[in-house]
């Protein structure tokens, strides 16, 4: 096996034990917040689930710059891991053991966040530095993404059965494991010579290379159904339909498996044809494939809908992803990931906050024509300049 495969299928396991993490605790996070000390339901579960997504937004641009401007990325991944696990420890442990408040816990889960973003975002930065194509990098990249979330909803349905807490523990674990993994791969990013102005030099990245903001768009809808699956859909499958944790890990994973398995081969397919067919396609039927699952009458419907869902975010994921690596300069890929990462967390919380806030004030049905008029609206801004652009001219610019 080639050194470079090698680091492929380690970065794709670390990326993938990150996810599972995350997504472990989404099937049941109504029970959690309650063993934590919430006294509500919907608020609660939003604003957990938003103070993790709101460190992303605020730590992923520095660990991504601190990566560009040192040259290192492997000592960060491991760094990030670390404190990604003590975070998910004290999570499990400390609300119990000192009488917090739900507002300190939801301190200890910004802490937590913004550490595991460092694991996150850099992991996948250093995809990005592996040759062998975009598309298929990005593949890696994204069918670990849909592997760990695909396996995380059902596993963590499972797990809070056993105990509400169960699924911290074994994320706690699961991010001490990618730091052990991460360490054996080899850290390929550019060096970078001088010591004055590096930062500046590695944040300058996004502002000089305005086209990066297409992929940040793309990659915000995406992200957004994420997010809204994870709090209303949650709520929504539990309340309209009556499932219990379990359950309604196996409903998530509906999305979640086809968002898996096919977006390695959708990414090797985008080498091929280009990125335009796949993100046009896929961005212009997300929305409507959102709504179709919020007037599905019955169980069977919903999963048809959830796995329509995941199939259309395959196809567009890793093409966006590999855009960014298209475009970004060698210099600059970690802030640009980092970049792509904050337009996504963004999604990601808009769509807890957008989602929860609609369904309480107004209902499931509004939250889900909301989201899917938002994602369709985002979409249409979007692939107007998208079509204007000639990636490889951009790419060519930059010294692609």
């Amino acid at each position: 096996m080639s050194s470079v495969r090698r680091d492929r299928i380690l970065l794709a396991t670390v990326v993938w034990a990150v996810l599972l993490a995350q997504v472990l605790l989404y099937p049941g996070v109504p029970d959690l917040v309650s063993a934590v000390g919430a006294t509500t339901t919907l608020d609660a579960s939003m604003w957990f689930l938003a103070a993790e997504f709101g460190a992303f937004v605020v730590f992923a641009g520095v660990w991504g710059a601190v990566s560009d401007a040192t040259g290192r990325r492997v000592p960060l991944i491991v760094a990030g891991a670390l404190g990604g696990a003590v975070g998910y420890a004290a999570l499990a442990l400390l609300p119990a053991a000192l009488s917090l408040s739900f507002g300190e816990v939801l301190a200890l889960r910004a802490v937590q966040g913004a550490t595991t973003i460092g694991a996150f975002s850099l992991s996948m930065t250093m995809l990005m530095d592996l040759e062998g194509g975009h598309g298929k990098n990005m593949g890696a990249a994204g069918i670990a993404i849909g592997l760990g979330t695909a396996v995380g909803a059902p596993l963590g349905g499972q797990l809070y059965g056993v105990d509400p807490l169960a699924p911290l523990s074994l994320a706690s674990a699961l991010l001490v494991c990618v730091a052990l993994v991460a360490a054996l791969v080899a850290d390929r990013a550019p060096e970078r010579g001088g010591e004055r102005g590096r930062i500046a030099a590695a944040l300058a990245t996004v502002s000089e290379r305005s086209v990066l903001t297409i992929p940040y768009a793309f990659g915000f809808i995406d992200r957004f159904t994420a997010g809204f699956f994870a709090l209303v859909g949650t709520v929504y499958f539990r309340e309209a339909f009556g499932l219990d944790a379990a359950a309604t890990g196996v409903m998530l994973g509906l999305f979640f498996a086809p968002f898996a398995l096919l977006q390695y081969p959708f990414g090797v397919l985008s080498d091929r044809v280009g990125r335009t067919t796949p993100i046009v396609a896929g961005s212009a039927l997300y929305g409507l494939a959102v709504v179709a699952v919020g007037l599905a009458p019955t169980v069977p419907t919903a999963g048809v809908a959830m796995v329509g869902v995941g199939v259309i975010g395959a196809l567009m994921a890793p093409a966006t992803m590999a855009l960014v690596t298209d475009i970004a300069s060698d210099s600059g890929r970690g802030t640009a990931m980092a970049g792509f990462n904050v337009f996504g967390s963004l999604g990601f919380l808009a769509g807890i906050l957008v989602g929860g806030t609609v369904a309480d004030q107004f209902g499931f049905l509004a939250a889900f024509l909301v989201a899917g008029a938002m994602e369709t609206a985002v979409a249409f801004v979007s692939i107007p300049a998208f079509l204007r652009v000639d990636v490889e001219r951009e790419a060519s610019a930059f010294g692609r």
